[in-house]
């Protein structure tokens, strides 16, 4: 059997799932096909262990598609304050102030209400599926994996694991990381993989629910509080961070959850409240992976299928967000036009776009990381140099709490100078 559509996205993910809401909301035909089932919400059941830091330009797209009220009637924690310092020892430790360069971008000093909410992977997904349901134009295909793609002249045509065929003008990956169609579609991607990797925890404190997320840097790799929803009895949920080498994880991972709990009570800051149970851990390796094109003919790649960065100030599916929103809006116009949706200069517009703004932050992100993963001396001069003029030069702070908050798209221009000393700045 085959159905025709005006676009196929295949992957129905937050980034999948919020381009089918808005091409539906336009009056796109849309087909969304997913392998798994619809997520479902529990407020009982403890935090997803994936949580995102959603920023105010996402937010904004969210209440664009419908879907934040949903969003904020499940639960999503707002965070006013953001701070950074650096933890790594050096040989005036024991003299000068522990975080003498630690630096704290505050809402307030951006005339905002807050710089962001951090929220569950399921809730943000939950929201958006029932959204895109909500269009009488996208049509889910749910429980169903894509065997085959076929990326013709007139149109394209994704083949499901139970032989029915999806044609549309356009095919959107949108399937992750790993993505299915972009291999079918033979783009290539540059990669790098980093010497460390994230160990996620979700755990339960005493004391209320903060407004701050913060990092503090090791030579190891960061260690971060993300916080969540209130707990009942006087006790808050959390996700904590911790970037290591994956033989220091793996040992972490095997620990009993009072083991583990007293081990990361003694590894993190001073300022992680403290610990009363811990429900679940997962480990991922990080990579840094660009598409080498956005763009094959009829196919084209959004989200992590696209880019996928450091997850060390949590700006993937922030980036996802702004692919989504700019094919969008690129989409809309031709369709205004009469072109057909896969016209090469309509889709240069949106490659043209999103590739240099997905490079900026692929760049801050890697300045982060090299300038402080390492126990090079002159580096850790130059970083504390770095954040003591960051405390001390409020427009640079606030440059930079922009860019991170989705409001302002240029890189901030002392990262930029950085990043272009890196190696593999030119692969990019």
């Amino acid at each position: 059997m085959t159905q025709a559509f005006d676009v196929v996205i295949v992957g129905a993910g937050m980034v999948g799932a919020a381009l089918a809401t808005g091409l539906g909301r336009s009056g796109f035909r849309v087909g969304l096909v997913d392998q798994g089932a619809a997520p479902s919400y529990d407020a009982a059941q403890p935090p997803d262990i994936r949580v995102s830091a959603l920023s105010a330009g996402s937010e904004r797209y969210l209440a664009e598609l419908g879907a934040w009220p949903d969003i904020l009637a499940m639960r999503a924690t707002r965070y006013t304050r953001l701070a950074v310092w650096d933890e790594t020892d050096h040989p005036l430790s024991n003299v000068l102030p522990r975080k003498i360069a630690e630096v704290v971008f505050d809402a307030r000093n951006l005339s905002a209400r807050h710089l962001g909410h951090i929220v569950e992977n399921r809730i943000t997904q939950q929201a958006l599926w029932s959204s895109a349901s909500a269009q009488p134009s996208v049509t889910l295909f749910c429980g169903h994996a894509v065997t085959s793609l076929s990326n013709s002249d007139n149109y394209a045509t994704v083949t499901l694991d139970d032989g029915t065929e999806l044609t549309g003008e356009l095919v959107v990956g949108a399937d992750g990381a790993n993505s299915g169609v972009r291999n079918l579609a033979g783009i290539g991607v540059t990669r790098d993989q980093y010497q460390q990797q994230a160990m996620v925890v979700s755990v339960r404190y005493q004391g209320p629910v903060q407004d701050i997320t913060w990092q503090g840097f090791y030579p190891s790799g960061p260690r971060a509080f993300l916080p969540l929803h209130a707990a009942g009895n006087g006790e808050s949920w959390a996700s904590l961070v911790w970037y290591d080498s994956p033989e220091e994880l793996a040992r972490l991972k095997s620990l009993d959850n009072s083991a583990l709990m007293a081990e990361i009570q003694n590894a993190f800051p001073p300022e992680l409240p403290l610990l009363t149970h811990i429900d679940a851990r997962a480990s991922f390796p990080i990579a840094r992976q660009h598409a080498k094109n956005y763009v094959n003919n009829r196919v084209v790649l959004v989200g992590d299928a696209a880019h996928t960065i450091n997850p060390l100030a949590g700006q993937g599916v922030n980036l996802g967000f702004q692919d989504a929103r700019c094919l969008q809006s690129v989409l809309r116009e031709a369709r205004r036009a009469g072109c057909d949706l896969a016209n090469p200069a309509r889709l240069d517009q949106y490659e043209q776009q999103r590739r240099p703004a997905n490079r900026r932050m692929m760049l801050a992100m890697d300045v982060f990381y090299h300038l402080f993963s390492n126990r090079t001396p002159p580096l850790h001069l130059l970083r504390n140099l770095g954040l003591g003029a960051a405390k001390a030069m409020p427009f640079a702070r606030n440059r930079v709490a922009k860019y991170a908050m989705g409001i302002d798209d240029d890189l901030p221009p002392v990262i930029r100078q950085l990043a272009e000393r890196l190696p593999g700045f030119k692969q990019l």
